[in-house]
């Protein structure tokens, strides 16, 4: 390792570049480091309160009045328009996000209440398959196999719709809260 570290030490991929190349100092207080910090106060020199507001406020208003074109905005328009960005502005602005604690939506008299009474397309296809998968590995079938199956997948699909497979579907809302539902509660 250190026989390469010194042949290449003496090509050019290892050289001293330090040596090689002069180092460039910051200008200090130059009008251009001026014109690239972002203004943080305001002209009374403290920081404005609500600078994300204003600008999307201005930007709303640029955009309806650009929407009526060169004729500009009536008085009713106008008036408005100045209603709404009222009602923008007293609007409560939400800063901190609480954490939600994910809850379990328990299952009531084989009731199923997120989403739909049926399996979805996409979790008989999960199902299927990994059932599938279990067979081909030497897992014991729950059904006499059929005289008609060919493979392990149409053993499974024959389990699904039987629904002899203990698997349990959790579907998930947005908010984190879930639900866990036994195979046999949903319709065929």
């Amino acid at each position: 390792m250190i026989r390469l570290y010194n042949v290449l030490k003496d090509s050019r991929y290892l050289s001293d570049a330090a040596e090689e190349t002069e180092l460039l100092e910051a200008p200090e207080n130059d009008k251009e480091t001026e014109l690239l910090e972002a203004p943080e106060n305001d002209k009374d020199g403290e920081p404005e309160e609500n600078a994300g507001l204003n600008k999307a406020i201005d930007t709303y208003r640029k955009l309806i009045e650009k929407k009526d074109g060169a004729e500009g905005l009536s008085e009713k328009e106008q008036e408005a328009l100045e209603n709404r960005i009222k009602e923008i502005e007293t609007r409560e602005v939400v800063e901190k996000v609480e954490v939600h604690e994910p809850v379990e939506i328990p299952c009531e008299k084989n009731k199923i209440t997120i989403g739909p009474p049926t399996l979805t397309r996409f979790e008989k296809a999960r199902i299927m398959g990994a059932r599938a998968l279990q067979l081909s590995l030497g897992a014991p079938p729950f059904i006499p196999i059929p005289k008609t199956a060919r493979i392990s997948l149409d053993i499974s699909m024959e389990e699904l719709e039987q629904r002899v497979i203990p698997i349990t579907i959790r579907r998930v809302l947005p908010n984190g809260d879930f639900q866990n539902i036994p195979i046999d509660y949903f319709q065929k």
